[in-house]
């Protein structure tokens, strides 16, 4: 018999079929005399049977759930097990009460996760003896991929990233854990990478900057003097270290990384504070101090370079005069 695109079935005309163009139905195979035998009719070859417990994501003591070896297209794939090798027509009473039992839990932790809005329950048994349930998650939002295919889609799509799956898979294992059994599926675990460092690494740019930095003054400490003491100050500054006695109590010296506040009335202009810190290390004359301060009235306190023991400083508010 001639097909025709009339005589395909419907339902390939359904949004959530998966394929498009022009079809034709197989000719339909003569029945055999006798059905092939399932894997796993014995227990002995039974691939569930032997397969140990660590490969499912969660196990109790009749019952156990397993997912696939790698992610899937579908948000969830998950397969439910009876432990004991027996079909669906061989449980037991208490075991055919607990299959209700473990099908409504199972399915409301897939449906608990992220992004699923229904999740499909399937069991065909025509591959393997085993009892085994399928339970298939759809996607929030794809109406493409409601109803009888999709099972089919699972295929088709990209499979979602491996994070993602293995976070879903600790999620229901925790949610069944909730009820008894015991979850083996963990969540994936941080790839992060410590420093070498915990400082910045240097660059060429960087170690020439520390280099240069490291023969300049420390900080300039810019104060307030009191009235009269102005000529002493510079005196201070041009004395040697041995010519005033050096008392703790005088000297408030800053860490490296602090800036002096701005003075209101002095400038910005580095003159005079450079050419102090020349006459203070025996580099010029410092005079450039006497005039930074004394056009003011104010005093400049100089620091030595990191290498030489401080000089004395003359601080804001100091009562005891600066000349020897």
């Amino acid at each position: 018999m001639p097909h025709s695109a009339d005589s395909v079935p419907a339902y390939t005309k359904w949004p959530s079929f998966p394929f498009e163009g022009d079809l034709r139905v197989k000719s339909l195979a003569d029945p055999v005399d006798a059905e092939p035998r399932r894997k796993g009719e014995d227990a002995a070859d039974c691939v569930a049977c032997n397969t140990p417990d660590d490969a499912y994501i969660w196990v109790s003591e009749r019952w156990r759930v397993r997912a696939m070896e790698r992610p899937t297209g579908l948000p969830m794939v998950l397969i439910l097990e009876v432990r004991s090798h027996l079909d669906l027509g061989d449980l037991p009473n208490l075991l055919a009460a607990e299959l209700g039992v473990m099908t409504v839990r199972l399915e409301r932790a897939v449906r608990s996760l992220d992004g699923v809005a229904r999740v499909h329950v399937n069991r065909w048994g025509d591959g393997s003896a085993h009892l085994h349930m399928w339970f298939l998650a759809r996607p929030y939002g794809q109406l493409q991929l409601r109803g009888t295919f999709l099972s089919l889609w699972d295929d088709i799509l990209p499979p979602i990233p491996e994070s993602v799956w293995r976070e879903n898979l600790a999620l229901v294992a925790a949610w069944l854990a909730e009820f008894g059994g015991t979850p083996i599926a963990e969540p994936p675990h941080i790839q992060w990478q410590a420093p070498s460092s915990l400082t910045p690494q240097s660059t060429p740019a960087a170690v020439a900057a520390t280099a240069e930095v490291a023969v300049e003054p420390l900080s300039v400490a810019i104060a307030e003097a009191p009235e009269g003491v102005t000529d002493g100050a510079s005196e201070a500054v041009a004395a040697p270290k041995a010519a005033q006695p050096f008392d703790p109590a005088d000297v408030a010296v800053a860490p490296a990384a602090w800036a002096p506040p701005r003075v209101a009335g002095v400038s910005e202009s580095p003159t005079g504070a450079e050419k102090a810190s020349a006459g203070a290390r025996g580099h010029g004359p410092a005079d450039g101090a006497q005039n930074t301060a004394g056009g003011d009235g104010e005093a400049v306190a100089v620091l030595e370079t990191a290498e030489r023991k401080p000089a004395p400083v003359v601080v804001a508010g100091a009562t005891k005069p600066t000349t020897p």
